[in-house]
C-alpha cells in the first residue's frame, strides 16, 4: 500500500514539474505567407447524361417471335396470369449489320435489387452468372457472317419482381443499333439478334 502511494506521489510531482518546465516556451509556428487565403474546393465534372449516338436508320430484321420462341428445349412458355406479364421471353429486336463486331452492355433498370443473368450467344454460354448493377457492364463480340443471337436469361427476380434491365448494343464504330430494357421473369430470356451481311 506504501508503494502504491508512493508512486502516485512521485507520478504527480513529475507531471507538475513537466508541466511548469514547458511554460512560456510554447509558441506556436507562424505561417511563411501570412495572408488568409480562402480554400476553394475544385469543381466537379458533372457526368455525361446524354443518350449515345444512334446508328443512322439501323436496318431491322424482321422476325416472327412466335416461330423464335417456339422451341421449348431453348426457351421456357410463357406462363403469364391476370395483372402478370413477365413471365413470357421478350423479343428485343432483329437488326443488320455491316460491322465486324459489337459491344453489348447491361445494367439493373430499376433500383438494384439483386437481378443476376446469363448470357449465350448462339445457345452458347458466354457469361455463366452476372449480377445486374447501376454501372454498365458487358462484353465485346467479334460477329460471324449471319445471325448472331444474343440471349439474356433471368436467373432470378431479384428483391423486386420482375428481372429488369437496360441494354446497349454498339457497333464497331461506337454507334447505338439499339437501346432499350427488358422485363423477364425468372427462366425467360430477352432476346436481340445481330445479322451480319
Amino acid at each position: 500500500m506504501k508503494r502504491i502511494l508512493f508512486l502516485i506521489i512521485i507520478g504527480a510531482s513529475l507531471h507538475v514539474h513537466s508541466q511548469e518546465e514547458v511554460k512560456g516556451k510554447y509558441q506556436p509556428i507562424q505561417s511563411k505567407n501570412p495572408e488568409n487565403k480562402e480554400v476553394i474546393p475544385p469543381a466537379e465534372a458533372s457526368p455525361n447524361s446524354e443518350p449515345p449516338a444512334l446508328a443512322k436508320d439501323p436496318i431491322v430484321l424482321q422476325i416472327n417471335p412466335e416461330e423464335l420462341f417456339k422451341n421449348n428445349i431453348l426457351y421456357k412458355k410463357e406462363a403469364n396470369v391476370e395483372g402478370i406479364f413477365y413471365r413470357r421471353n421478350e423479343y428485343l429486336g432483329g437488326f443488320i449489320t455491316k460491322s465486324a463486331f459489337s459491344t453489348v452492355r447491361y445494367r439493373d433498370a430499376a433500383f438494384v435489387d439483386g437481378d443476376k443473368i446469363r448470357v449465350y450467344l448462339n445457345d452458347k454460354v458466354i457469361e455463366p452468372e452476372v449480377l445486374l448493377d447501376g454501372e454498365f457492364k458487358g462484353f465485346k463480340i467479334n460477329l460471324v457472317k449471319g445471325i448472331n443471337k444474343i440471349d439474356f436469361e433471368a436467373l432470378n427476380e431479384g428483391s423486386a419482381s420482375p428481372n429488369t434491365a437496360e441494354f446497349q448494343v454498339f457497333d464497331d464504330k461506337g454507334a447505338v443499333i439499339e437501346s432499350s430494357q427488358w422485363n423477364v421473369g425468372t427462366g425467360y430470356k430477352a432476346v436481340i439478334i445481330l445479322y451480319k451481311e
